[in-house]
This record gives C-alpha cells, structure tokens and sequence, in this order.
C-alpha cells in the first residue's frame, strides 16, 4: 500500500485484525535478551549514525500493549503518564514497562502493566501479534503486543502512573500523512523522531514509532 492519506479507506480498517493475524506471530524474538542478533528496530531507525556515536546501550527488556479497540471504527487506548514518573513523564504512551522475572512471557507482562496501570481486564484483550523489537535512547528494549480488546471495558487508572486513559482513531494514527518527522536534542546530539499530533494531544517519541512501525508491519505491501 503507498504512503497516500486517502488509499487507507475505511474497508482497510475494518479489514485490520484480519492482516494482522496474516503479518504478526507471538513467537518470541531471541533479540528481545540477545543484543548481539541482528533485526531490531526504534530510535535507531531514524538516527543510525546518531545512535553509533552516542554509544547507546539498550538492554533492558520491556512489554508494551499496543490495544486496539474493536469498535465500528477502531480505536488506540493510549495513556498520559503521570508527571512524577522517573522516566518519559508526562508523555503519551502505551501500557507497559519492565518485564519482570515473573513473567511467563512478555504477552504476560504487557496483560499485567495493562492491568495494574489501568484495570484493563485481561479477559478482554486478545494477543494477535508482536511487532518488531524496539529499541530506545533510554536504554530499554521494548516488545509490543498488539492485541484485540472488547469494547465492553470500564477502566480504573493507578493515579501513580497514569494521569488519564483516550482513544485516538486507528485511521487516523495509521495514515501516513499524519506521521511527523521532528528533531531535537538529545545529549548534545541532533536526533530525529517522529510525532503524530491528534487534537490536544502529542504522541512522540518511542510510542509514535511504535505505531509507526504498526502501520508498516500491517499496511505497508
């Protein structure tokens, strides 16, 4: 499918849990706890050189759930972090974190930050898929799982980690035309990101290149 606003049509949309059946598996990438296998993706996409010479270390794994609502029109349940977080406060994100020792799996530990940061139940999240292993600045290696999610849910936020729950049209996030490139400091060093801005709110950064590569993974042929 090209990069053109008005090719991603409603049918693609309603067609969307069917492709990504088709494109995603749950099978687990050994890069996830193996930095030396080749085939991640994040920061470094934008800023290959930029990533090299700053020396970035990522190894911490983590799980994000990418939910998507099965709506007539589908929708994204992102989050607003909490402005007292030690990392990425305030900022639009996905539920998700660290993957704990516990963890059967990280599909586990995106259900269990789901849960504990919003009360989303896990009984109405159905995994499809991970995408690709990503990378960031800050050092984590991060495994989203996209999943289908009822719509039928009554949320419950940790007032600790998260200051509100919203949907976002999933047309919308997954038109091209909506995706900015942006730059900024980091370090001392120019690094680009992308940026996806939707009313009042900013989605940047790590969860705006998630669904970046959403949208490559599942529309782009």
């Amino acid at each position: 499918m090209s990069e053109r606003a008005d090719r991603l049509d409603l049918a693609a949309i309603d067609n969307f849990f069917d492709r990504a059946r088709s494109r995603l598996t749950l099978e687990v990438p050994r890069s996830l706890t193996d930095p030396t296998v080749e085939g991640a993706r994040g920061d470094l996409d934008l800023n290959p050189e930029v990533w090299l010479r700053a020396g970035v270390n990522a190894t911490r794994p983590a799980a994000v759930l990418v939910p998507i609502i099965d709506r007539s029109e589908p929708t994204v349940l992102l989050t607003l972090r909490t402005a007292a977080l030690a990392s990425h406060a305030g900022q639009v994100a996905f539920p998700g974190g660290k993957i704990d020792p516990a963890d059967e799996s990280p599909v586990a530990a995106a259900l269990r930050e789901a849960s504990e940061e919003i009360g989303l139940a896990p009984t109405l999240i159905e995994p499809i898929g991970y995408l690709d292993l990503y990378l960031t600045f800050s050092g984590f290696r991060i495994l989203p799982t996209v999943a289908r999610v009822k719509p039928d849910f009554t949320l419950v936020v940790n007032p600790q980690e998260v200051t509100e729950a919203f949907e976002v049209p999933l047309k919308f996030l997954m038109t091209p035309a909506n995706h900015q490139r942006k730059t900024r400091d980091w370090n001392g060093f120019a690094r680009d990101y992308y940026a996806i801005p939707y009313q009042n709110r900013y989605i940047w950064g790590i969860t705006a290149g998630i669904l970046r590569n959403l949208y490559e993974r599942v529309y782009r042929e």
